[in-house]
């Protein structure tokens, strides 16, 4: 899956701009410039995918761009994120997982979280575990 979603971002009458997602209601910044705001966009994704991770909710799958804007997520936190809905969609618990892995639940908690700083190639090893494999596409800006 890409993990690029698109945005809307809106002049505000008392100046500075406001970002939006369709896909994912509770991302919302802003800045005082289009291009601030633009900038804060991939934070504010990041924590809000988050919020679906902490629920152990399957992600919201990003729509068409449409000509719209896209924040990108990193591509550690890409990672995790594809890690967490594999996961759910194979049913794998995380003490499960961590069993697998040779390793505690702790770990396998910190490797699906965006917001922790964890190695890639841990969440590699998770991924293939669950018979996924990770790649990196690179694109032109």
């Amino acid at each position: 899956m890409h993990y690029a979603y698109p945005f809307e971002l809106l002049a505000q009458p008392e100046g500075g701009f406001t970002v939006t997602f369709p896909d994912v209601p509770e991302a919302i910044t802003q800045g005082d410039t289009e291009d601030d705001a633009a900038a804060m966009a991939e934070d504010a994704l990041v924590t809000a995918l988050s919020f679906y991770t902490d629920s152990a909710e399957l992600l919201p799958r990003p729509s068409p761009a449409n000509g719209r804007p896209l924040a990108y997520v990193p591509p550690l936190v890409a990672a995790k994120l594809a890690l967490h809905d594999a996961m759910l969609v194979a049913g794998v618990s995380n003490v499960a997982l961590a069993r697998r892995l040779g390793t505690d639940e702790k770990t396998v908690r910190r490797l699906r979280d965006p917001l922790h700083q964890s190695r890639i190639n841990q969440v590699d090893a998770a991924l293939r575990v669950l018979g996924k494999r990770m790649g990196i596409v690179i694109e032109a800006a």
